[in-house]
């Protein structure tokens, strides 16, 4: 059985707003993936800040997904920014919404990774391997709030928490507007579904009409989620996802964290071990 995973975490973009605690997010999960779960050093594939342009994310998920058998191991984690975007095709706007994750190099004219391209790489995960997605970023914003047409919060706090949401500018914003609840989300799960197949497991930090934290916990920043999902791993690594997932959005809640951090899968899944797939060991 082989297990691989590649990580990315962006603070510092080319052209949009930067963030704090994503790096830190993947020391995180390197350090939970090799001493928790034994994934070997050779087979974990890094990429931060200048170095996750979409090109090298593209590349490097082409070799996660490359080669994969059944009863393999598969992680892709990501932290940074998120949003959406309505296409056009020709001078027609589509009816639906792309989810989207913004690499180093993110602009607004395609330099971004769409739910569309997740899907034609990881199509071919065949059956009996396991794929667990991780996305600590936002993808749905809230209308005006999220185009900055309200106040800014205050900016005098010494560690301000930021969000994983990157609002796009105005002229792709509208092309949405008054529209917002008619059109369809994709979702990054949507093409996985559609192939009839359950060998998928996403993860995602928050609701699609909240944010994800970027936050300032425990003398450094983290993505609140990925934070609080590695403590708990940390305690008891066998625990069952269902539990695992409970276990983060109280500790979320009880922080003080208005995200609510989701898991779609198989229901067969929900009571087995993360990364590994198999029932939780006795106590």
């Amino acid at each position: 059985m082989v297990k691989k995973a590649l990580l990315v975490g962006i603070n510092d973009y080319k052209g949009v707003s930067d963030l704090r605690g994503c790096v830190n997010d993947v020391l995180d999960m390197h350090f939970s993936l090799r001493s928790l779960f034994n994934f070997q050093t050779e087979n974990i594939r890094v990429l931060t800040d200048s170095r996750a342009t979409k090109a090298n994310i593209l590349h490097r998920l082409e070799w996660l997904a490359e080669d994969v058998e059944p009863g393999d191991s598969v992680v892709f984690h990501f932290a940074g920014h998120g949003s959406q975007i309505r296409d056009r095709d020709g001078d027609e706007l589509k009816d639906s919404l792309d989810e989207l994750i913004c690499p180093y190099d993110m602009d607004w004219d395609g330099t971004f990774i769409t739910d569309d391209d997740l899907n034609s790489i990881f199509k071919d995960v065949p059956e009996g391997a396991l794929l667990e997605v991780f996305f600590d970023c936002c993808h749905s914003g809230t209308g005006l709030r999220e185009m900055g047409l309200e106040p800014p919060p205050e900016l005098t706090v010494e560690h301000p928490t930021l969000n994983r949401y990157l609002p796009p500018p105005a002229d792709i914003f509208l092309r949405s507007s008054c529209e917002e609840d008619s059109l369809q989300p994709k979702g990054f799960v949507q093409g996985f579904v559609e192939r009839g197949t359950i060998n998928h497991i996403l993860w995602s930090g928050c609701k699609a009409e909240q944010t994800s934290a970027d936050a300032h916990i425990g003398g450094r920043y983290h993505g609140a989620f990925t934070y609080y999902l590695n403590v708990h791993l940390r305690r008891s690594p066998q625990v069952s996802r269902d539990t695992l997932l409970q276990k983060v959005r109280a500790s979320l809640d009880h922080a003080g964290y208005r995200q609510t951090p989701q898991l779609e899968l198989d229901a067969t899944r929900l009571d087995r071990v993360i990364f590994v797939d198999e029932e939780p060991e006795e106590i």
